[in-house]
């Protein structure tokens, strides 16, 4: 959960390595491991109230799914995902030692090169680069750094949600007047004080 332009990095200032928290995983073959996090500046995982209600949305669409988290930061969606039988995740992280503990923890639940792929470096590039579509994709970025628009409409240039596809994205409220593809159709919405979120379905145009 990282933007990917440098002037829009999440995570400013001086890396810590140091893992003062952990993120929990709320259900699936993991459910209830801890999954340790490390003290990066403006890191904000999805809370557990949050990742419910997704999750919760989201059913059995999980199972054998194609992810993509793009702004990763602790990995919380993705290793969810995985927890509920996704098929594999591409985590997308710009922090490099952010990425280091996803590639850490997804050794510490024992997953495959086949189950994850974690791809460090700015996202906007790096999404630039893929070149096949997935079943589910997470789009949590920092807040502050109004780059959903620019991230939707990569997204949808490069053909990354399939068909009946699903896309996740959470922001703060006032960012919530980006715009997507006449084709994503929103299933899903609520909103706090402090967070919007909504589910959308790639449907035929």
């Amino acid at each position: 959960m990282k933007r990917g332009v440098k002037q829009s990095i999440k995570h400013k200032g001086k890396k810590q390595l140091k893992a003062t928290g952990s993120v929990r995983i709320i259900s699936g073959q993991f459910r209830g491991r801890k999954l340790p996090v490390i003290d990066v500046e403006g890191l904000r995982p999805t809370t557990d109230r949050n990742k419910e209600m997704l999750f919760n949305w989201l059913m059995q669409d999980v199972t054998g799914a194609k992810c993509l988290d793009v702004f990763s930061g602790s990995g919380s969606l993705g290793f969810e995902a995985l927890s509920r039988y996704a098929q594999h995740c591409t985590f997308i992280e710009l922090d490099q030692a952010a990425a280091k503990k996803l590639t850490d923890n997804a050794a510490l639940l024992c997953l495959s090169s086949e189950q994850v792929s974690i791809k460090q470096g700015n996202a906007l590039s790096v999404l630039g680069q893929l070149n096949h579509a997935y079943d589910v994709i997470f789009l949590d970025p920092p807040f502050n750094q109004k780059l959903l628009p620019t991230v939707i409409e990569l997204i949808a240039r490069q053909d990354l949600l399939n068909m009946d596809g699903l896309i996740y994205i959470e922001c703060e409220p006032a960012a919530g007047l980006y715009t997507v593809p006449s084709n994503w159709q929103l299933l899903k919405e609520k909103q706090s004080s402090q967070i919007l979120s909504r589910l959308y379905q790639r449907v035929s145009s």
